[in-house]
């Protein structure tokens, strides 16, 4: 028995539509002590909530009854199919076999026995015609033969979703229709369209497994085994069983065997295959690197910070597979409206089968003919999987290059943003200040560099990671200081080649040195472009100027751009001083709210949305987590920690400002691509029913326009794993 507390998880080998979802959902519903259902179609995985305990069994033998394997979460489905495959009943869509549904799940797909049944159906097909030929008398017969090999599996399917309380299927619209077919005479165009059917769900199969293979991949970037030094030796082991904390050697060209920070070495690290970021990122102690990525050009000692089940690859595949489980807002609409429509279609093929023969005489047999194409015409396989496919591939494409979203809701909802509130410090800046100017007086400006750095050596305070930061850079030497020590509010004091040191706060300095009126301009010119300036002073004297800013990220003023020309407003929302957040404000060119406590953003952004604006907030979902829980859109900033991917709706793994643009674009992208698809689905829908209706085509066109439908939208669905942003 199953605790009622603990979510189940499977793996479902087969499902390659929509339709596979709604009925392996729709019994699993229905099942005694279920609180909830996912169907990832993506991932090929079920999500079981219980309200009580759940009778061990029940659930596998649900879903097998249905025509699908199933299996464990960490287990693989018996050979990644359903029964259709190993020659059970089947399931929805004719899908002739469980791995054929699945096609790409294990192997080539012209092995999958889905692949098989289709072979074998058009074999019979070209034997009925070649008896045909040969012995006319037994044609009918013959084709006969041939339909049932395609059309039992269809049909044991449409059984056992009708006893599970779901009549109205593809398998039902496919049985009825063929045979229809046959009890008028139409053995041919039987047969035919059943193996018609069947290579359509044979490509949708395909299809299917490789946009499911375009986010299982990045599990692929992680490399199997890793090199630990032990004792003075360098020894190979697997990078599943790395434990937190034990340090890893990574050669030049190697990938990083787990996320981690660098305690010795430098290097490039390419994180393309990670976050899409094209240019390597020079990286050093004290810097994170992630799994998977590629280190170009020395030997890194990395020591693991996440073990393989939590590291940022891991991380994103498991909130890929848990947001396409969430349906948008669209999907669910479409879900409902299939409920409707399937029987719909079976109401309107009987109506144009009856009502021309018996209220105007026409022939009975051209009218059923009629009505058992409409019945396939009006199959919902394109039109369901509409949606969920534009989905799936747009939540891939984003994951793949560091934009991560929580479902379809989130991914539907960015489309319509028109206002963008944004942190300072971390998001439009890097979070950390660093030495912009140094002001030198009576010296160069490397010794003024190279006394302060002296006097900070050692200290963790930020003032002076970045100063000590800007020497290294710089290649200035740093003297040994004696004596130094920290003046309580006003700044640092030391001896440093025998001279008496001083590196102050502006107020401390006045009284330790004198300031001519020309210093204190500089000064306050430093101060009102946002930056803090220390004062360095040596015997008494002053010696230089040094200004420490928390700087814009590089690309921030362009990502704002981006925004602005999307017809997006932007403003920035900080709890950062006035002149320092005006000063950065005024070189990005955004709106600033500056002096705000948490409770103050959150309630700007209500404000806005009073406005009857739609906002997405941006932060580092800490400080900011009350205005990202308000806003319409959530967005988490930086590195795919656990807070970024836990608070926000949204998390941008690589911190570019330009990536929230590429959000919004990317929303927009997949809507477009879902209308499109419901276009086609129902345009080609219309216009065949048409034909059909005044006698133009008949029952293989039908089939075509539905199987056609199907995998024109789905490819159209997969032209989105291409998406590249900007």
């Amino acid at each position: 028995m199953s605790n009622a507390a603990e979510k189940l998880k499977f793996r479902v080998g087969g499902m390659d539509c929509a339709a596979c979802v709604s009925k392996i959902e729709g019994a699993v519903r229905r099942l005694p002590n279920v609180a909830e259902v996912g169907v990832s179609l993506a991932n090929g995985t079920l999500t079981v909530t219980p309200a009580a305990p759940i009778a061990s069994g029940t659930i596998e033998r649900e879903v097998k009854a249905l025509g699908y394997s199933i299996a464990p979460a960490g287990a693989t489905p018996a050979g990644g199919e359903h029964a259709h495959e190993r020659g059970d009943d089947g399931h929805d869509h004719g899908h002739g076999d469980g791995e054929a549904h699945g096609a790409a799940l294990d192997g080539p797909w012209w092995r999958t026995r889905k692949a098989g049944l289709t072979f074998a159906c058009g074999a019979a097909l070209v034997a009925a015609y070649l008896v045909g030929v040969a012995v006319p008398a037994f044609a009918q017969w013959a084709f006969v033969v041939a339909m049932a090999v395609g059309l039992v599996p269809v049909a044991q399917r449409a059984a056992a979703a009708a006893v599970r309380g779901m009549p109205f299927t593809i398998e039902t619209l496919m049985t009825i229709a063929a045979l229809g077919a046959v009890f008028i005479g139409a053995t041919e165009e039987a047969a035919t369209v059943v193996l018609l059917f069947l290579v359509g769900e044979l490509l949708e199969g395909v299809a299917a497994g490789r946009a499911r293979a375009s986010i299982k991949g990045l599990a692929a970037l992680v490399p199997k085994l890793a090199l630990v030094e032990r004792d003075g030796t360098q020894v190979e082991v697997p990078a599943a069983a790395l434990p937190v904390g034990v340090t890893i050697v990574v050669r030049p060209g190697d990938r990083i065997a787990a996320d981690g920070v660098i305690v010795d070495g430098h290097s490039e690290v390419n994180e393309a295959p990670v976050t899409g970021e094209s240019v390597p990122r020079p990286k050093g102690p004290g810097d994170s690197v992630f799994a998977g990525t590629i280190n170009a050009d020395a030997v890194l000692r990395v020591r693991v910070t996440a073990a393989a089940a939590d590291n940022t690859i891991a991380r994103v595949i498991r909130l890929v597979e848990e947001a396409q489980e969430r349906k948008a807002p669209t999907e669910r609409f479409i879900d409902r409206f299939s409920r409707y429509y399937t029987p719909g279609v079976l109401l309107v093929g009987a109506l144009v089968a009856v009502v021309p023969p018996l209220l105007f005489g026409q022939p009975w047999s051209e009218w059923i003919y009629k009505g058992l194409a409409i019945l396939l015409i009006g199959c919902p396989c394109a039109l369901v999987i509409s949606t969920p496919a534009a989905i799936a591939a747009g939540l891939s494409a984003g994951a793949r290059r560091g934009l991560l979203m929580k479902g379809g809701a989130v991914l539907e909802g960015l489309r319509s943003i028109d206002t963008v509130a944004l942190d300072k410090t971390g998001t439009l800046t890097e979070g950390k200040p660093v030495v912009t100017d140094i002001v030198a007086f009576g010296r160069s400006e490397a010794q003024v560099l190279s006394l302060a750095a002296a006097l900070e050596a050692g200290s963790s305070h930020p003032l002076a990671v970045a100063i000590l930061a800007r020497a290294k850079a710089d290649n200035v030497p740093v003297p040994p200081a004696a004596g130094a020590r920290a003046i309580n509010g006003k700044g640092v004091s030391g001896r440093v080649g025998g001279a008496d040191v001083l590196l102050l706060s502006t107020a401390a300095a006045e009284g330790r040195a004198a300031l001519a009126d020309a210093q204190r301009r500089q000064i306050g010119a430093l101060n009102d472009a946002g930056k803090t300036v220390s004062v360095l002073v040596v015997d008494g004297a002053l010696a230089g100027l040094l200004a420490v800013r928390d700087e814009a990220r590089a690309d921030a003023r362009a990502g704002l751009d981006q925004l602005r020309a999307a017809g997006v407003r932007t403003v920035m929302l900080t709890g950062d001083n006035a002149r320092t957040a005006g000063a950065i404000g005024a070189d990005l060119g955004i709106a600033v709210r500056a002096g705000l406590l948490p409770e103050d953003k959150q309630r700007i952004v209500r404000e806005l949305q009073a406005e009857g604006r739609r906002v997405a907030k941006v932060g580092d979902g800490i400080n900011d987590a009350p205005a990202l829980a308000a806003a319409d859109v959530g967005i988490a900033m930086g590195g795919g920690t656990d807070v970024a991917l836990e608070t926000a709706d949204a998390a941008i793994l690589h911190g570019r400002v330009a990536d929230i643009g590429n959000l919004i674009a990317l929303s927009r992208a997949t809507m477009g691509n879902i209308w499109q698809n419901i276009t086609v689905a129902l345009g080609l829908k219309a216009v065949f029913l048409l034909t059909t209706i005044i006698g133009v085509t008949g029952l293989w066109p039908a089939i075509l326009a539905d199987t056609g439908a199907t995998v024109l939208v789905t490819l159209n669905a997969m032209r989105l794993l291409g998406w590249k942003g900007r």
